[in-house]
């Protein structure tokens, strides 16, 4: 929970009284994510129209939508990779994101993984996860380093989360499709996110994984990780049992159960289907 101070308007300093006041307002961040009238436009597409919400600290959440309704373009403005053209984007408090660059923000805590698992093929298990250990910068030196008796921990503990204890000294490459999208999930746990955006994570899997996935996500989620899901596997975001926002021309057309979701009749019509 954020640390700021709330502050009636009336209490503001009176040497202060011409505040900006087209800045965001610090007193509605206790959201661990917080964005409000994000709008992007591409070669005149609008891909964001004002779109709004928020993410606790602790919360897991899915989000669901037809392809082109802007989660993807969601994501990128939430790790950088795309500014906004106008809108609020601030995280753990009143850390203003469209100010940062990509970089800068997987630092403050914010991890990403993209629907196409992303491994060091020709290194082990381990050595994927030694690689993602938040605080190593020299890559290859870090693999022959010995690590501490912390990041051994540290990294045992990841294995456990993510199920590939066993696979420890296999190479990256030689891992069941499911096995390699676990193995990214736990190189960015190696990072201790505070946020999670997870694009499409069963995608391809067999049934078996696509559960064992749900209870990965969930394990991290009561571990303390906020959980942002995009996902169209309807029977994995039932499973995950949390709350649902659907996403439409870049904007929340419905939010709520996923029962109260698939039950809205917009949605059913540009998404679901009867």
């Amino acid at each position: 929970m954020s640390d700021i101070h709330l502050l009636a308007p009336d209490a503001l300093p009176p040497e202060n009284p011409a505040a900006d006041m087209d800045a965001p307002d610090k007193r509605l961040t206790e959201a661990l994510l917080y964005l409000d009238g994000v709008t992007v436009t591409f070669d005149g597409f609008r891909a964001l129209n004002a779109l709004s919400f928020t993410v606790d600290p602790g919360e897991m959440r899915a989000i669901i939508g037809p392809n082109g309704a802007g989660k993807t373009t969601m994501m990128d403005v939430i790790t950088g990779k795309t500014r906004p053209d106008k809108g609020d984007v601030l995280f753990a408090g009143a850390t203003d994101l469209t100010k940062l660059d990509e970089t800068q923000i997987a630092t403050l805590g914010i991890g990403r993984k993209f629907q196409k698992p992303t491994v060091f093929e020709s290194h082990t298990v381990l050595d994927n996860l030694r690689l993602a250990l938040k605080g190593q910068r020299s890559a290859l030196s870090n693999i022959f380093r010995k690590e501490t008796g912390e990041q051994r921990d540290r990294i045992d503990a990841i294995f456990e989360t993510i199920k590939l204890t066993e696979h420890r000294d296999r190479l990256g490459g030689a891992l069941s499709h499911g096995q390699k999208q676990w193995l990214e999930i736990g190189m960015l746990l190696a990072q201790d996110p505070k946020l999670l955006l997870v694009d499409e994570p069963v995608a391809g899997m067999t049934d078996a994984e696509t559960a064992q996935t749900a209870e990965l996500l969930r394990e991290i989620n009561a571990d303390g990780h906020s959980v942002v899901v995009v996902e169209h596997d309807m029977t994995f975001v039932r499973d995950l049992g949390v709350r649902v926002m659907c996403l439409h021309e870049g904007s929340v057309l419905a939010e709520g159960t996923l029962d109260q979701v698939s039950a809205n009749e917009r949605v059913i019509e540009v998404y679901l289907g009867r």
